[in-house]
């Protein structure tokens, strides 16, 4: 069985040496990067299982990289960052990563998170088979092939991929509570921990939004628990 190929980005020669070691160690192929010229001639030789990648990098910065990388590709991304504020994990989140570890962290920490998120289907198998088409709700329309979403009085209201995401992802389990834990699996919202509160802003972000043709967004909190759209969707 061929080894997860590991693409990983990092400025620091001491940190860069330590986590290819520990990945090689644990059975991975690990293909190391300093920066964005090196990254790109790495995923010319081939495309990578996962990257690994620092946002504070000489040059092009590990946010712009992972949105480049997102427009060519589905291979989940992890960041690596002494940046671990909670609007940098929300950043993250919306350009499209899959997890987020603050330094400084332990080898063994590192190897199980990539292990974590290789064990998750692919972005295509996790998403709506059924993506063409509309749906409805609450005089809402939502185009999937689009991706846009339109307001009862028909004007366009912009979202983010990442509130895209999750309100289609609400639609689908529509009138049902979904535990929250389960809510950013389904939705790819993955970034940190069960403390991590990146899918609770988003949810806020979604209200605001909702709000605006002036009626209360249907999104419910059942506390302790998770989110529930608490509206029909109709599907076309």
């Amino acid at each position: 069985m061929t080894a997860p190929r590991i693409l990983l980005v990092e400025d620091d020669p001491a940190l860069r040496a330590l986590i290819v070691r520990a990945l090689k160690e644990n059975g991975f192929a690990v293909q190391a990067a300093s920066a964005a010229p090196e990254m790109w001639a790495a995923l010319e030789q081939g495309p990578a299982d996962l990257v690994l990648l620092d946002i504070m990098l000489p040059g092009t910065s590990g946010l712009d990289l992972c949105r480049q990388l997102r427009q060519r590709s589905d291979a989940p991304i992890i960041f690596i960052s002494a940046k671990g504020s909670e609007m940098d994990r929300v950043v993250g989140l919306e350009l499209g990563a899959d997890d987020f570890i603050p330094k400084p962290f332990g080898t063994r920490e590192l190897v199980a998170r990539v292990r974590a998120v290789l064990r998750r289907p692919p972005l295509a198998e996790g998403q709506r088979k059924d993506s063409q088409g509309e749906l409805s709700f609450d005089g809402w329309t939502m185009s999937l092939p689009r991706r846009q979403l339109q307001s009862p009085s028909g004007a366009a209201v912009e979202l983010t991929g990442a509130e895209f995401d999750l309100l289609v992802t609400l639609c689908d389990n529509a009138q049902r509570v979904i535990a929250r834990e389960r809510l950013i699996e389904l939705s790819r919202a993955r970034l940190g921990d069960s403390s991590d509160r990146s899918i609770d802003v988003l949810v806020s972000r979604l209200r605001r939004k909702l709000s605006s043709s002036g009626k209360e967004a249907p999104i419910l909190t059942v506390r302790g628990v998770g989110y529930m759209l608490n509206a029909p969707v109709e599907r076309r």
